[in-house]
């Protein structure tokens, strides 16, 4: 039988371009004989979009936008059977798959919307996804699961403004330099500035503000960036492990989604150890946060063969140039059967939810 999902991407975030190119891939490679593809796009102000199902592949962002195209809707109308609508049109979605990068909507806003109207969706839950966008709460979560990780600090924005100077201060009595500021809630590298000394280490305090009330500043590993896919739920398998190798200084959003100026080794050179030391970690991390369907967890690897933890990402991109897919290519899950695993964990976790009382 035909499966109905409904793609929701775009998204009122700094990353809604990712999202398109997410989308538009994702599209691509699904089999439209085993799926029924809704477009529902969010457009970067946050209006709701419902098209009509697709007949075919998609060529390009532009036409996912579906300027003039398309029903607004009310969110709450994918779940007909708890709110049922006058058009027939927009009749109730089987399962929803977010593709969806940044805050309102990987962070577990949309993923607690869709359980409300309880309806199957891909990806992490509601704690998992709200722990893996703030990297603050995410290291927490990491150091109290005993995993090794980088040194940091963090600020909000009202602490910084009333101490700044006492806030550089402390970044380089615990840190030094080299070290690299992010803004807590966002991906892509967006925000992301590495600082060699005080003034750009004001220069990207300002930045990072401007994509958050919360930021994160972390000591520089030296050491190579190791990925590694996992999916699953209650139990979870990882993939081969990939190497980043940018050709500049580090692996920014240009790199990531634009140029593809970036050397992706898959799979990486590591000793059986290596591998075995980073997949277990991996679980451990997805555990950590009770993660399900998917991340794609990111490691430094030292000289020495220590695997240290940077971060866990709940929603990785799906673009030609993205890591996840690859990794899963040469762990020797194609694209289209890696996207019906997704659905399908997506699937069985919802039926395992149904059998939970909700009575006394």
């Amino acid at each position: 039988m035909t499966i109905k999902l409904g793609l929701v991407y775009g998204g009122k975030s700094a990353e809604h371009k990712v999202s398109l190119q997410t989308a538009l891939a994702v599209i691509k490679a699904l089999d439209m004989s085993k799926f029924a593809i809704h477009p529902i796009y969010i457009t970067d102000q946050g209006e709701w979009i419902r098209g009509n199902q697709l007949e075919g592949p998609v060529e390009d962002v532009k036409a996912l936008q579906l300027n003039g195209e398309g029903t607004a809707i009310s969110p709450v109308s994918l779940n007909q059977e708890l709110f049922p609508a006058k058009s027939q049109d927009d009749d109730k979605i089987d399962v929803v798959f977010p593709l969806l990068h940044g805050p309102n909507g990987e962070d577990g806003t949309i993923q607690g919307m869709l359980e409300l109207l309880n309806i199957p969706y891909v990806g992490n839950g509601v704690l998992a996804s709200a722990a893996g966008m703030d990297k603050i709460v995410m290291k927490s979560l990491f150091a109290q699961a005993g995993l090794a990780q980088a040194n940091y600090v963090s600020f909000i924005k009202s602490d910084w403004e009333k101490a700044a100077e006492a806030s550089f201060q402390k970044v380089e009595d615990t840190l030094g330099y080299p070290c690299f500021v992010k803004p807590a809630n966002l991906g892509s590298s967006v925000g992301i500035s590495k600082c060699n000394d005080r003034d750009s280490l004001i220069k990207a305090f300002v930045e990072a503000f401007e994509y958050d009330r919360k930021i994160i500043i972390e000591e520089a590993i030296v050491g190579r960036e190791i990925e590694i896919g996992v999916i699953g739920n209650d139990e979870p398998i990882c993939s081969v492990v990939g190497e980043i190798a940018p050709k500049k200084e580090f692996y920014d959003y240009k790199a990531k989604y634009e140029d593809g100026d970036t050397d992706l080794i898959i799979p990486a050179e590591v000793t059986e150890e290596e591998y075995e030391q980073i997949r277990e970690m991996a679980i451990k991390a997805f555990k950590a946060i009770d993660g399900s369907g998917l991340v794609r967890a990111d490691f430094f690897l030292t000289k020495d063969g220590n695997a240290l933890i940077n971060e866990v990402n709940t929603m990785p991109g799906f673009t030609p140039f993205s890591m996840f897919p690859l990794l899963w290519k040469h762990t020797g899950v194609e694209y289209p059967a890696l996207i019906e695993q997704l659905v399908q964990l997506a699937l069985d976790r919802h039926e395992v939810k149904q059998q939970i009382k909700h009575t006394f």
